[in-house]
C-alpha cells in the first residue's frame, strides 16, 4: 500500500479545530518541521498538543504557540519558551506538565490499547490532584501508585530520517526518542522524512516503526536542525 503524499499540506488536509495532536522531538532534535510550518500557514486553532517540550519562541511548537492556534498543553519541559511563559502567566493557555517517563508511558499505553498505566511518579504532589491511587505489592512491600489514563490523540506527527512508500520508519541516533512511541499511538499517523526510499531499500532489522502505525508520508524540504543551546569551551 502506498502512503506517500505529495507534501506537508496534503498530509495534515484534515487536520481541524479543536484537534488533539501528538508531536514527536526533543527539545529541537527531530521535530516535524515541515508539518509545524504547514499547520501555521493552515491557521488551525484551539489545538492540543502533546509534545515532550513546547519549542523555543521562533522555532518548533513555539511558532504555533506564536500564532494563538495551541489551546492546551501537555508537556514535560517548557523552559526556553517566553512566549509560553507568558501565555501560561495570563491564562491564555492551559498546560498540564507531567514527568518525562509518565508522558512517554501514556504514549505507549495508547498504542499498546491499554486504557490506563500505573506509576509512582507523582504520587503525593500536585500532579496526583483530583487523580486515583492504587495500593500493589512490590518486592514484598505495599506501594502506593497513581492512575494516569492513555493519551487519546486524533493525529500523531512524527519525523523520521528514512522512510518507505509503505511508511515503515527509521529513525537516526538522538531523534529517535518520542517519535516511534508517539507514531504507535496516533489515530492518525503522519510521518514526515528526510529521506523516501524505494520499497525494499530498508533493511527490515533496522526498521524502528513497521509501516502498520503510519497513515501518510512524504518527503520534507530543507530542515534547519538548530542547536537549541550552544556550549562551547573557553579558549
Amino acid at each position: 500500500m502506498n502512503k506517500v503524499v505529495k507534501n506537508a499540506e496534503e498530509a495534515i488536509k484534515d487536520i481541524q479545530d479543536n484537534a488533539v495532536l501528538m508531536l514527536g522531538g526533543f527539545g529541537l532534535c527531530g521535530i516535524p518541521e515541515n508539518t509545524i510550518a504547514a499547520l501555521v500557514k493552515k491557521g488551525v486553532k484551539g489545538l492540543t498538543c502533546i509534545s515532550n517540550n513546547a519549542g523555543v519562541d521562533d522555532f518548533g511548537i513555539g511558532l504555533m504557540l506564536k500564532t494563538k492556534q495551541v489551546k492546551k498543553m501537555i508537556a514535560s519541559y517548557v523552559g526556553e519558551n517566553a512566549e509560553f511563559e507568558r501565555q501560561l502567566l495570563s491564562g491564555e493557555l492551559e498546560v498540564e506538565l507531567i514527568p518525562q517517563g509518565t508522558l512517554a508511558t501514556r504514549c505507549l499505553a495508547a498504542g499498546y490499547g491499554m486504557p490506563a498505566i500505573f506509576t509512582p511518579a507523582g504520587v503525593g504532589t500536585e500532579v496526583a490532584e483530583g487523580k486515583e491511587t492504587r495500593k500493589f505489592i512490590v518486592d514484598g512491600t505495599e506501594k502506593e501508585f497513581l492512575m494516569e489514563m492513555a493519551f487519546d490523540a486524533d493525529f500523531a506527527i512524527v519525523k523520521a530520517w528514512k522512510g518507505d512508500p509503505q511508511g515503515n520508519l527509521v529513525f537516526r541516533e538522538t531523534a529517535r526518542n518520542f517519535n516511534p512511541m508517539m507514531a504507535m499511538a496516533g489515530k492518525i499517523t503522519i510521518a514526515e522524512v528526510e529521506e523516501l526510499v524505494p520499497l525494499g531499500a530498508l533493511d527490515p532489522d533496522h526498521i524502528h516503526t513497521p509501516g502498520i502505525y503510519v497513515h501518510r508520508i512524504f518527503k520534507g524540504e530543507k530542515y534547519e536542525k538548530r542547536i537549541e543551546q550552544r556550549t562551547v569551551r573557553k579558549k
